[in-house]
C-alpha cells in the first residue's frame, strides 16, 4: 500500500488533553499496523483498542437472540471474504459492536417494531454501517480524514455564523476549524461512552480508525427532535451554539439531556432550568432513526448514480444543496456564473428525477412513506381515484408490481418487452406523483 504521510496536527489530533488519534510513532499510513500496538503491561492505563476483550453484554441475550447474532455476524463476516479486512482478528469485535449499536436504534424505532421485519432491519443497518467503515478503511488515515473533515465542513458552512452576519468563505473556513477541533473532542468522548471504553482509549490501528471516523459521521448527523414536529442534525445545532459564542456548559452532553438522571450529579445537573429547556426542546417528539438511515441510503446511492452518470458536479451541488446554501453561496464555492448555475439545476433536476422514478424508485418512494404497501403515499379517498384513472393494462402492472414479481416476469404476463416494463412504470408513478401532490382529495 502506498505510503501516506501523517500531519501531526491534523484535525483528528485533538487538544493535549485528549491522546492523538493517530499515535506519534507512526509517521505513515503505511505504518498504521492492523493489529493491536503492543504497550507496556505495567502501565496502568494502555490504551484498549477495537482487539480488546468487549465488555460482555451478551448475558442479557436470550438463546434465540444469541443465536441470531451469531447469524448475522456469519452473513456480515461472508460478505466480507473478499475484502482487506475479512482476516483481521479484530473484525469481529467490530461487527459485535456494530451489531449492538443497530439492535438499539432497532428497539428505539416504533417502525421497525411494528413492521415484523425486525431481522431484516437489524442486516440492513448494519451493512450500512459496516460498509461505512469499510469505506474509510479503503481511503486510508490521510485521505479518510480529508474526506471526513471536507464532508463536515459542508454541513456548517451555513451555519457557522449568525444568520444576520455577512461573511466570506474564507473567514468562514478558519471559525470551521475552530470549531470543528472541539467537535472531534466531543466525538471522542461520546465513541468511549456508548463502547464502553477506558477514559484514555484512542484508535490505534488503520481499521479503529476506520471504525472511528464512521462514528464520527454518524454521530455528526443524528436528528435531534424540536418543537413544531422538525429535527435538526446534532453538528447542525452545535455549529449553531459555536456561532451565537453560547458558553461551553450550553453544548450539555446529550445523554444528559434526553435520559433521566442516574447519578447524584447528574440529578442535580438536571433541575438546571438550563437543562430542562434543553430537555424540552429535544424530547418535544422522538424522532424515528429509520428516517434517517432512509435519508442516508437515498443520498449515497443518488451520489453513486450520478457519478457513474459522469456527474462530479452534479455531487458538488447536491452536497451543498443538502446544506441549504443560498445561491450566491453555491455560486462562490463552486465559481459558477448565474448562467452556469442555472444550466447545471437544469441537468441534476433531469438526473434526480430520473433516478427517482426509475433507477432507485422503490428505495425513494419508502423514504418518502409512498411505497406501495402505503397506497404510494395516497389516503384511501385519493388511492381510490387515482386507480379509477388506470387502464386495464396499468392496473395488472400495479398488481405484479405488488406482488413483487421481478419485471420479467412482468414483461411476460404483459406480453411486451423489459424495456416497454420499466417505460410503463415510470409513467405510471408520474400519475401517481401528479394524483398525489394534486389539490384535490
Amino acid at each position: 500500500m502506498n505510503s501516506e504521510p501523517v500531519n501531526s496536527s491534523c484535525f483528528l489530533s485533538v487538544a493535549s488533553e485528549f491522546p492523538c488519534v493517530i499515535p506519534n510513532p507512526f509517521s505513515s499510513v503505511g505504518d498504521l499496523p492492523d493489529a493491536p500496538i503492543q504497550t507496556n503491561s505495567s502501565t496502568p492505563h494502555s490504551p484498549v483498542g477495537v482487539n480488546a476483550a468487549p465488555v460482555n453484554h451478551t448475558s442479557e441475550y436470550s438463546a434465540a437472540d444469541l443465536q441470531l447474532r451469531e447469524e448475522l455476524t456469519a452473513k456480515l463476516l461472508s460478505e466480507l471474504e473478499t475484502e482487506a479486512i475479512s482476516h483481521l482478528p479484530s473484525i469481529r469485535i467490530l461487527i459485535d459492536r456494530i451489531l449492538t449499536e443497530v439492535e438499539r436504534i432497532c428497539d428505539k424505532s416504533d417502525r421497525i417494531r411494528s413492521s415484523g421485519q425486525q431481522q431484516t432491519w437489524l442486516m440492513t443497518l448494519a451493512q450500512h454501517r459496516l460498509k461505512k467503515c469499510l469505506s474509510y478503511y479503503k481511503l486510508g488515515s490521510k485521505r479518510g480524514r480529508v474526506e471526513l473533515h471536507s464532508h463536515l465542513s459542508t454541513m456548517v458552512y451555513r451555519h457557522i455564523v449568525a444568520t444576520q452576519t455577512q461573511m466570506g468563505f474564507s473567514a468562514r473556513y478558519g471559525l470551521i476549524e475552530d470549531f470543528l477541533q472541539g467537535f472531534y473532542i466531543e466525538v471522542l468522548k461520546a465513541f468511549r461512552r456508548e463502547n464502553i471504553l477506558p477514559e484514555d482509549y484512542s484508535p490505534r490501528t488503520r481499521l479503529e480508525l476506520a471504525e472511528y471516523m464512521a462514528f464520527t459521521e454518524h454521530y455528526a448527523k443524528r436528528r435531534i427532535a424540536l418543537p413544531g414536529r422538525r429535527t435538526q442534525q446534532l453538528i447542525v445545532l452545535r455549529a449553531q451554539g459555536f456561532a451565537h459564542r453560547q458558553p461551553p456548559e450550553t453544548a450539555i452532553d446529550l445523554e444528559m439531556a434526553i435520559e433521566s438522571a442516574k447519578s447524584e450529579e447528574a440529578e442535580q445537573h438536571s433541575r438546571s432550568p438550563l437543562v430542562q429547556q434543553v430537555r424540552e426542546q429535544m424530547t418535544a417528539e422522538t424522532t424515528d432513526p429509520t428516517d434517517f438511515v432512509l435519508r442516508d441510503r437515498v443520498i449515497t446511492e443518488l451520489i453513486s448514480y450520478l457519478e457513474a452518470q459522469g456527474q462530479p458536479d452534479c455531487v458538488d451541488y447536491l452536497t451543498l444543496k443538502l446544506q441549504d446554501l443560498s445561491a450566491p453561496e453555491i455560486d462562490e464555492i463552486l465559481n459558477l456564473s448565474p448562467r452556469q448555475r442555472d444550466y447545471l439545476q437544469q441537468r441534476f433536476k433531469y438526473h434526480v428525477e430520473k433516478f427517482a422514478r426509475s433507477h432507485r424508485w422503490q428505495l425513494v418512494h419508502q423514504w418518502l412513506g409512498a411505497d406501495l404497501d402505503q397506497n404510494l403515499g395516497m389516503p384511501l379517498q385519493q388511492w381510490e381515484a387515482f386507480l379509477q384513472q388506470l387502464t386495464p393494462d396499468q392496473h395488472q402492472l400495479l398488481r405484479l408490481k405488488t406482488q413483487k414479481h421481478s419485471d420479467q416476469e412482468i414483461a411476460k404476463a404483459l406480453r411486451c418487452t423489459l424495456k416497454q416494463v420499466q417505460k410503463r412504470w415510470v409513467a405510471l408513478l408520474e400519475l401517481a406523483w401528479q394524483t398525489r401532490n394534486s389539490t384535490t382529495s
